[in-house]
């Protein structure tokens, strides 16, 4: 929470998107901006640190369609989970319902950028205000930012990895929740990174969050 005379309200932004289209970055870019925390990769190491359980569990179930993983494997591996978190047994259910309360958790404890794992969705009953986009982008630009990631693909390699991830990522989210992926309806802002600076997107959402909850996100010079 920011510091200021006047107290700036809590509230998430979640981000869903395609592959390649930059959701990770755009998030750096609003934390960066607005002086906020945001969590991608770290919401499975978090879940798993507390869990007590390889984060690999979590890995192969992340934005997966339920059925990579198998049940009955207790999380109880000696390790002291923290005092918020309650693990449940391995399964792609279970592990959703743990990444759901990691979400939940972190969304109590201030303003913050969630990336995927249907934030959106988890937090819609929350007691936290949210603000979700979607970002996608036009597959020649999602090719080429996955070019410079620099895993060796070629560009015909990029594009069919971009196709099944977002497959994957559609499959997972259209299962846990009663929205569509990708849909402008199932999100407040939907964002062509194709069209935009990721600085333009901020100022975009800096002017939809001030129109909307009355304040400026930014950090103060």
């Amino acid at each position: 929470m920011k510091d200021s005379a006047n107290k700036t309200p809590d509230y998430v932004i979640t981000v869903g998107r395609q592959f390649g289209s930059g959701g990770r970055e755009f998030a750096r870019h609003i934390a960066e901006a607005f002086g906020i925390p945001f969590y991608d990769k770290q919401l499975l190491l978090e879940a798993a640190r507390h869990a007590g359980v390889d984060p690999g569990f979590f890995e192969r179930s992340d934005e997966k369609f339920p059925g990579f993983t198998g049940g009955g494997i207790s999380f109880n591996m000696g390790i002291s989970a923290m005092p918020w978190y309650t693990p449940s047994s391995i399964s792609d259910e279970s592990i959703y319902r743990d990444m759901s309360d990691v979400i939940r958790k972190l969304a109590d404890q201030g303003p913050c950028v969630i990336v995927g794992r249907s934030a959106d969705y988890v937090l819609r009953d929350h007691n936290v205000p949210t603000v979700n986009l979607f970002l996608h982008a036009d597959m020649d630009d999602c090719v080429k930012r996955i070019l410079r990631r620099g895993d060796k693909l070629n560009p015909r390699d990029a594009k069919a990895l971009a196709e099944k991830t977002n497959k994957l990522r559609a499959n997972y989210y259209n299962f846990y929740t009663d929205k569509r992926w990708g849909m402008a309806s199932s999100y407040d802002l939907s964002l062509n990174t194709s069209l935009m600076s990721m600085e333009g997107m901020v100022d975009l959402l800096a002017a939809y969050i001030k129109n909307r909850f009355g304040f400026d996100p930014r950090v103060s010079e």
